[in-house]
């Protein structure tokens, strides 16, 4: 028997001495000989080195997928004699291959690995003709990186790790910007504290800080406040005639350098956040394009991040996906047995921001259902368009719209109730789903007149049940006036046929 065994630096065929005697050996005591010397049942028969470390993760790549390349099998038809010899293969399904194409008969067994775990230590060993034990060993390394990397099918633009990173720190500089442009206004509203009623943009308020300072300076900086303000000079004239009134107390300028310099953070903390949003954005067309379509770059994001990858996220239901974000209030309905929360991160879409509020729940399972889909196409898809993320929205802007104005679908009844496809299929054509679309009309109808019967108000209410009590009462007398005990007569029991 010959054992096909591949290493790092090539492939190699051992032959196997005294085969009957090991077969006779159980698994122990076979595994206990081939660890004490395994040169005494294995020999190195032939041995084909690799070029360079483009063919070797070739290999190896084609190795472990199970496949037979076309340096295997040149090296098998020229070093197994033909009939008489039976090749040991770890991976029987490479050998059923072998088999098939080269007629070499293969065997995969318990028996063929205890072997080739004897001829992997020879040859970590160096019983390759090679090099020593150390640069098999860098081989081995070497190769295991080259695959790895070949295996990934590295993309930069297909790497959700950087997205995952930036929302979060998108989130962190939202807090530290506002924590920061909450302590320059009180800080500067010592000397300034109508500024903070008249200015209401953190960023137009650390602009001003920064560049005026003090505010006896806002009279000879009126182009500059005018410029902050965004050319208003309605806002601009009442900030300069409050700064000639203002009550605020007298800083000294060192202090004052200090509240400059907090203003800078504001200022660049906030230029900073623009520019990473505007990178999140690049990176999410890229990364996932269909899902961005559907629930905008920030929701699309952080569903990513709190999934933990885009594959983790494409692997999740459209159960799931609607309500993650919220699995502590998921878990305390369960708890307390009450109803289970609508959505998570998904309710700050867009499309859930359209609807109404007693829709938002429906909206909310329709486009975590159209997510799911989409994430899918763009985690395991080769193509990075959007159309399905478009047709995907326009799909839950219609049924929005339909919702909103409760219209009837208008779509094939397929998917409609059994009723209506029998009416439907009753019909010829238009015609059926003409009286298809009728009866739904009517049952809607009836439905919203005894919704309007039934929401009375409470004057109304009392009135109908003071009128019933009477009419009641009425049919009493009446059967007392009749010789009855004002009880109704029992109705007979038919008698069954039997």
């Amino acid at each position: 028997m010959l054992l096909l065994f591949e290493t790092a630096a090539g492939h190699a065929l051992y032959e196997l001495k005294h085969e009957d005697k090991l077969k006779k050996l159980d698994a122990d005591k076979l595994a206990s000989k081939l660890s004490e010397d395994p040169r005494k049942a294995l020999s190195l028969k032939t041995f084909a080195p690799f070029r360079d470390t483009t063919e070797a993760v070739a290999a190896a790549s084609d190795f472990v997928e199970s496949k037979l390349n076309k340096q295997l099998k040149k090296f098998l038809k020229k070093q197994v004699p033909n009939g008489g010899v039976e090749l040991g293969v770890a991976d029987p399904k490479l050998g059923a291959l072998i088999k098939e194409k080269l007629n070499i008969p293969c065997v995969a067994s318990s028996f063929v690995n205890e072997c080739l775990r004897g001829a992997r230590s020879l040859a970590i060993d160096g019983d390759a003709p090679v090099a020593d034990s150390h640069d098999v060993r860098a081989m081995q390394l070497g190769l295991s990186h080259s695959l790895s990397r070949y295996k990934l099918k590295f993309s930069p633009d297909k790497v959700d790790t950087m997205v995952v990173q930036a929302v979060g720190l998108l989130d962190d500089l939202d807090k530290e910007v506002n924590t920061y442009a909450m302590r320059v206004k009180e800080w500067y509203g010592w000397h300034f504290p109508e500024m903070a009623r008249l200015v209401n943009d953190n960023v137009h308020y650390a602009e001003l800080v920064r560049k005026v300072r003090d505010r006896t300076n806002f009279k000879n900086s009126r182009d500059v406040v005018t410029e902050i303000l965004d050319d208003d000079e309605t806002a601009a004239q009442t900030l300069l005639d409050t700064a000639e009134m203002s009550m605020g107390t007298e800083v000294d300028p060192s202090d004052m350098d200090h509240v400059v310099a907090l203003a800078d953070q504001v200022v660049e903390l906030s230029a900073y956040r623009t520019r990473l949003a505007d990178y999140l954005r690049a990176r999410m067309q890229a990364l996932a394009p269909n899902l961005t379509t559907l629930v905008g770059e920030l929701v699309g994001a952080r569903l990513v991040q709190h999934a933990g990858s885009i594959m983790n996220l494409a692997k999740q239901p459209a159960s799931t996906v609607q309500i993650l974000g919220a699995e502590k209030a998921l878990f305390r309905a369960l708890k307390t047995k009450h109803d289970t929360p609508k959505y998570g991160l998904i309710y700050h879409a867009s499309l859930i921001g359209q609807a109404a509020p007693k829709n938002k729940g429906k909206i909310a399972r329709v486009l975590a259902a159209k997510c799911s889909l989409a994430v899918r196409v763009d985690a395991l898809g080769e193509g990075d368009d959007a159309s399905l993320g478009i047709d995907a929205r326009s799909k839950v802007e219609a049924r929005l719209r339909q919702l909103e104005g409760g219209s009837v679908r208008a779509s094939a009844p397929n998917g409609a109730p059994k009723k209506l496809i029998e009416v439907v299929q009753s019909g010829n054509g238009a015609a059926g789903y003409s009286a298809a679309s009728d009866m739904v009309l009517e049952k809607k109808e009836k439905k919203k007149k005894k919704r309007d019967r039934e929401e009375l108000s409470p004057d109304e209410a009392a009135a109908k049940k003071a009128r019933k009590a009477e009419k009641k009462a009425r049919k009493l007398a009446e059967a007392a006036a009749a010789g009855g005990e004002g009880e109704k007569p029992k109705k007979k029991k038919k008698k069954s046929k039997d």
